[in-house]
């Protein structure tokens, strides 16, 4: 079939042209682009399918202009280059496209202000949702988020006092969990690494002091590490642990990639991994599992977080049910040879 394109100038593709290409309606192109989920399949493609040979552009402003929301989900991370959220993401996109919904990504750095402006910035633009990694928000990006009469999902922690929904894992009780696995493996001198000034970080601090205190051990303050990002933050932790605290034998390490290079760090010193040192991770990507040795690690259910998270939304949208407002899908330790 010949490609048609548009005798106007200036103006753009029409709807009307995309409709008498695809052999439909009007409201039916309308339809098939605004709720795909509502016209059968090969209708729905003969329509995307005239859309991608004219060129044309929906006009998506318009719509929420009309309806006062749009078809857009804004979903706000700590860090775009974290590949951690990788999984999440993808999930997130596979639920919500098909159903008419597309993903639109924003930083905040952990940064609660830098939060409040992105959360300011999606809610102009009509957003028909919201998912936050983060669950420490500033007052106002609460008082914008609890007036703004659009879901929320947050899904960094269990938090006390949730927005709206939560489907997450608790990271206090994660790290408090691998903690008390090193301790059952028999290391009684464990060592916990971390970024600073990092909320999901503090309270997997939480967790590996409540872990010590079950255990009947004080907390060594020599035995909390603070480092920066990176394989160097890996490293920093073990030269840390040299100075203050030689006796250490085990380190719990709040992220993967300071775990993978507290593992790097002890290869070039020639530490034996575990027999001078054990080495555990929170999350697990597959490097864990492709290091030598690999490394004992939390594995955290990103991909179901983000399916979960794009379900309730949708849910929501559509005004179905939602029995349950609060999911904790928990998390699992992965035993590795690293300890």
């Amino acid at each position: 079939m010949p490609v048609k394109t548009s005798s106007r100038g200036g103006g753009g593709v029409r709807m009307h042209e995309v409709a008498e290409l695809a052999g439909v309606s009007r409201m039916t192109v309308s339809r098939a682009l605004n709720h795909p989920e509502k016209v059968k399949e090969k209708v729905r493609q003969r329509v995307f399918d005239a859309v991608s040979q004219l060129g044309y552009v929906h006009n998506h402003l318009a719509r929420s202009l009309s309806s006062s929301k749009s078809n857009v989900i804004g979903l706000v991370l700590p860090s775009l280059e974290n590949s951690i959220f990788a999984q999440t993401v993808k999930a997130f996109s596979d639920v919500l496209r098909p159903a008419g919904f597309q993903l639109m990504l924003a930083e905040s750095t952990d940064d609660p202000k830098e939060e409040e402006a992105v959360i300011a910035a999606f809610l102009a633009q009509r957003v028909a949702g919201l998912v936050l990694h983060s669950t420490r928000h500033s007052p106002a990006a609460i008082r914008m988020l609890r007036g703004a009469n659009v879901p929320v999902i947050e899904n960094g922690d269990m938090p006390v006092e949730p927005i709206d929904m939560v489907v997450s894992y608790s990271n206090r009780a994660a790290a408090k969990a691998m903690t008390l696995h090193l301790a059952r493996l028999g290391y009684g001198r464990i060592a916990f690494a971390s970024l600073a000034d990092n909320p999901r970080a503090t309270e997997r601090q939480l967790g590996y002091a409540d872990a010590l205190k079950e255990l009947g051990q004080e907390v060594d303050p020599r035995r909390i590490v603070s480092v920066s990002r990176g394989f160097g933050g890996g490293a920093e932790a073990i030269a840390q642990i040299e100075r203050l605290a030689p006796d250490t034998d085990a380190l719990f390490c709040a992220g993967d990639v300071l775990a993978v290079g507290a593992l790097l760090e002890c290869n070039r010193r020639g530490w034996d991994v575990p027999g001078r040192l054990a080495i555990a991770s929170f999350d697990d990507l597959e490097l864990m599992r492709h290091v030598n040795p690999a490394i004992t690690a939390l594995r955290l259910p990103r991909h179901e977080i983000g399916r979960r998270s794009a379900e309730m939304l949708l849910a929501r949208i559509f005004d179905r049910d939602l029995p349950v407002r609060s999911v904790d899908l928990g998390f699992e330790i992965v035993q590795r040879a690293s300890s």
